[in-house]
């Protein structure tokens, strides 16, 4: 098991499809809506309410903490809904997404072109991931409920690379 660090700018390149690894550090919750939004504002030449050089995206959209919990349920999307955004977000910086299912050729060609990295969760073991979230911010788009866009800290989450900055794939 490979441990990452997002904090201390983990190379990424250097982790081949199938590895197992334990991510710590903070990830940013987005699915399609925000990635649009995200797009819509770069093609209009504004800041991104996110850092997205070198960052994490999971794919997610955590249903509302019950009282004295950090955050809800918290499973993976399919990843192949942002597909449609996901390389614009990648030739920006992006270096980590976290999802589950296929990705796209063009998603794919984008991650070799700015070696990135695709990891899976399971899905179903949304107990599990919520256990290791540590902390939970909304940080955008509070209008998307849900799929509002949140700054998690998270501790050895459990993930799979599925797709390696070299276009190695454990999906086909």
């Amino acid at each position: 098991m490979k441990t990452i660090s997002i904090d201390n700018s983990y190379d990424v390149t250097l982790l081949r499809a199938g590895d197992a690894v334990e991510l710590t550090g903070v990830i940013y919750t987005a699915r399609d809506a925000a990635h649009k939004r995200f797009v819509e504002a770069a093609d209009e030449g504004l800041p991104l309410p996110i850092d997205i050089r070198g960052a994490a995206i999971y794919y997610a959209g955590p249903t509302p903490a019950r009282s004295g919990e950090i955050i809800g349920s918290c499973g993976p999307t399919t990843s192949a809904r942002m597909d449609d955004y996901a390389p614009r977000l990648l030739d920006m910086g992006l270096k980590i997404m976290i999802g589950k299912g296929k990705r796209s050729p063009a998603v794919i060609e984008a991650m070799k072109r700015n070696g990135a990295v695709y990891l899976i969760a399971v899905g179903g073991a949304a107990a599990l991931i919520k256990s290791r979230i540590t902390a939970c911010e909304e940080v955008a788009y509070p209008d998307l409920g849900c799929e509002a866009v949140r700054r998690l800290t998270v501790s050895r989450l459990p993930l799979l690379v599925a797709i390696d900055s070299q276009g190695n794939n454990i999906l086909v």
